[in-house]
């Protein structure tokens, strides 16, 4: 699992996970990439992490420049919008979403979609502002209530002058927030499909207090239910836990 992954020129940068302050990230991808999810990590100032889950419909080959030409302009929009502590971070989630989208249009050469979760963290606020783009729902844990934070805009790539609605969530000591790829819900066995519901009940059964092994066990558990290496597509999880 998380075999190294041989890069070139023009693959999207390895994604450094950031330290943040009373809690954890973690981020796994299963095996190398097939198609085009991929995830990044920026820190913006000294108490924002941007993140984001992308994506790029199509195989790898096909993905590939949309990936490399959204990984820069989201790092770039990065200090853009959010290095300034004052900067209204909804705003700057909508906004980003916007730049975004033209980018994946203007990269691809017109329409390709491009699903994506992407969530400015606050760690002072432990507050999440976030935009999911026809992304796989988000899943935040309370105890044993687990929520979902569900698509709030279109995927990228699809419309020029489409309107995000970000949304926002606030995290407590414990909480946590899991974002998987539609590998892990898509995994199936004889007809059956993993499904949200499956990643929500991993949730449920598990107490972990490492981000890391939030993001090993789910794609475990995949394996575990496919009764095989799930090869069918990306298979990528991101954990944000709070202490």
């Amino acid at each position: 699992m998380n075999a190294p992954e041989i890069m070139s020129w023009n693959d999207p940068v390895h994604a450094e996970i950031p330290k943040i302050r009373d809690g954890e990230l973690g981020a796994l991808y299963y095996g190398q990439r097939r198609s085009g999810d991929f995830f990044d990590f920026v820190r913006c100032g000294s108490e924002r992490i941007l993140l984001g889950l992308f994506d790029v419909a199509g195989k790898l080959e096909q993905a590939r420049p949309v990936m490399v030409a959204v990984q820069r302009k989201f790092r770039m929009l990065a200090a853009e919008l959010l290095e300034d502590h004052s900067t209204n971070e909804m705003e700057a989630m909508a906004e980003l979403w916007i730049r975004l989208n033209r980018e994946v249009i203007d990269a691809a050469g017109g329409v390709r979609q491009c699903s994506a979760f992407i969530g400015c963290y606050n760690e002072h606020l432990k507050i999440i502002s976030y935009v999911n783009a026809g992304h796989t729902p988000g899943l935040v844990k309370d105890g044993k209530q687990i929520s979902e934070l569900a698509a709030t805009a279109l995927p990228l790539g699809l419309f020029s002058h489409a309107v995000p609605e970000p949304g926002m969530v606030a995290l407590g000591p414990c909480h946590s927030m899991l974002l998987v790829s539609r590998g892990v819900v898509e995994a199936g066995r004889r007809g059956e499909d993993f499904g949200l519901e499956g990643a929500k009940q991993y949730l449920r059964d598990v107490d972990f207090q490492s981000a890391h092994e939030t993001c090993v066990g789910i794609l475990s558990r995949v394996q575990q239910f496919m009764g095989t290496a799930p090869t069918h597509n990306d298979v990528t999880a991101v954990c944000l836990l709070c202490s």
